[in-house]
């Protein structure tokens, strides 16, 4: 690389470092990068490599207990001494419990997910000493967090895997980013390049929050099967469940299309043709529904069972292409971001 070369990427880093220096310095990181946090798959391994490569990795509490909770956290903090955060869903019934285990191990950053959070909750965060973050689907909502107390948003677009919204990252962008400033703002969904993150950055986003790459890395404890799903997929593969009937209301759900997504669409059908010919009551039709995935996120990703078990992804799947560590991932996407801001210095120069 010549000079001028060096002078260009250098100058393209430095914008790229004043692009993302709100989200940098918000969550206390080298790069504005936030790890999904995925249940079963954001664990120490992948939390703290995500963490070590600069990035923020969260851990994904799920429907952990509090005891189990604190496990993860001090095995987390044994591995890495960057910042990370642990996502909590908020309609879980130990909530505070979770918290106080949080703030008790100085937990930076509490993504709270899953729900609206209260005002109480939001405050039991900031007064015991972590950074509150949450998720807004829409302005309305996202001005109503902030005005709670939330300090930073994450806006996830319907290309997002697990359990999405009806709204693409494209729209949410554009709906949300010219209208908040008040707080730092990471975009979420389908987002598998750095160049890609970039044009966010630029419409005002703080940062980008990714998963579906991590879960398919090294570092990640999914089975190879499951990494190996990804890597054979395509964007289209990546679909959401289906409703069948609107008075069995079904959580939408983004995941690779196979023999589960399929029996899921007969068991509806079957509750459905039992409730109509009044074999069951509407309420434990509606349960059999619900409790059909039980389970099945664990048998995809750690039993490797990926015909039988849900796998969860986002429609960045069709850019998982090979199995890399965390470290080659994030440089990849800093590189990009990177080269991007060269070549446009060199379109207009």
């Amino acid at each position: 690389m010549n000079d001028s070369s060096k002078s260009k990427r250098d100058d393209a880093r430095k914008a790229l470092n004043q692009l993302w220096k709100p989200g940098c310095d918000f969550l206390g990181t080298e790069f504005a990068i936030l790890g999904g946090a995925m249940s079963w798959v954001s664990e120490r391994n992948l939390v703290s490599a995500i963490s070590n490569a600069g990035g923020f990795g969260v851990i994904a509490c799920g429907a952990m207990s509090p005891e189990r909770l604190e496990e993860e956290i001090i095995a987390t903090k044994a591995l890495t001494k960057r910042p990370y955060g642990v996502n909590l869903i908020t309609m879980h019934p130990e909530l505070d419990k979770l918290v106080d285990v949080c703030l008790a191990h100085n937990v930076s950053h509490i993504v709270l997910a899953g729900g609206v959070p209260t005002g109480a909750t939001i405050r039991r965060v900031r007064d015991g000493g972590a950074r509150a973050i949450g998720f807004a689907p829409a302005l309305a909502l996202g001005r109503r967090l902030i005005k709670l107390g939330i300090e930073a948003l994450v806006i996830e677009g319907s290309e997002a895997g697990g359990h999405v919204g009806p709204v693409s990252l494209n729209v949410l962008a554009q709906e949300i980013l010219p209208h908040i400033s008040e707080v730092p703002v990471f975009v979420a969904g389908g987002l598998g390049r750095g160049d890609a993150v970039l044009s966010y950055l630029e419409m005002g986003a703080a940062g980008a929050q990714l998963g579906t790459l991590f879960a398919a890395s090294s570092e990640s404890i999914a089975h190879d099967n499951f990494k190996n799903a990804f890597r054979r997929a395509n964007a289209r593969d990546a679909a959401v469940s289906v409703q069948l009937d609107e008075r069995f209301p079904v959580i939408p759900v983004r995941g690779l299309t196979n023999a589960a997504s399929r029996s899921f669409m007969k068991h509806q059908a079957d509750m459905l043709n039992k409730f109509q010919n009044g074999e069951i009551e509407r309420e434990k039709a509606q349960l059999e529904i619900e409790h059909f995935w039980a389970g099945a996120l664990r048998k995809a990703v750690i039993e490797g069972d990926v015909e039988n078990g849900s796998v969860m992804a986002g429609q960045s799947v069709g850019m998982v292409k090979e199995i890399k560590p965390v470290s080659e991932i994030m440089s990849v996407l800093v590189d990009q971001a990177v080269e991007a801001l060269e070549k446009r210095e060199t379109l207009f120069s």
